[in-house]
């Protein structure tokens, strides 16, 4: 809470993490905003008012609140695991040059890295050029159905013409 953020959690989880979040929440009137509680609705209007969205998973097979955040225009903060990691591209100069960054991404499960994830996007958040890029491009991305449906039939079709090639060597 030494940064310059406000924070928003709604959901439920362990019982220890409850009582933790709440003595925060009492400290912090102002900025942080506790929610123990799961409403699809409200996440999806928090999601939509939020310029950051939080998702530091320790393990997430697929993920969909990210991509909802990111269609919302809220970029997300997120673990490298599963799903996470295949929809989220970490702004780095490379990717920010290219505007293919999409969001911040740490590897190691740890309040240590999580923080420097949040450190990061602060500080991208103050370069409101870079800000709107990220924006603009999370909120460009394609998961929908139809793409993925054209990603298999590549896929397909690549098996097709390296089994026809292996065949014609025969």
């Amino acid at each position: 809470m030494k940064l310059p953020i406000q924070v928003v959690i709604l959901g439920t989880g362990e019982p220890k993490y409850h009582t933790m979040l709440e003595a925060i929440a009492k400290r912090f009137p102002d900025r942080f905003v506790l929610n123990l509680k799961f409403d699809n609705a409200l996440a999806h209007q928090i999601e939509a008012g939020s310029d950051a969205f939080l998702m530091p998973s320790r393990f997430e097979p697929c993920g969909l609140n990210q991509m909802y955040s990111m269609r919302f225009g809220a970029v997300p903060i997120v673990r490298r695991v599963g799903g996470l990691a295949d929809t989220v591209t970490d702004v780095t100069p490379q990717t920010s040059a290219a505007g293919t960054a999409t969001g911040f991404v740490f590897e190691e499960y740890s309040a240590a890295a999580l923080l420097e994830a949040v450190r990061r996007a602060v500080s991208a958040y103050r370069d409101h050029a870079l800000w709107a890029r990220l924006v603009h491009s999370g909120m460009g991305q394609d998961f929908s159905w139809d793409r993925s449906a054209r990603e298999y039939v590549k896929v397909y079709e690549r098996a097709l013409a390296k089994g026809r090639l292996v065949g014609a060597t025969r």
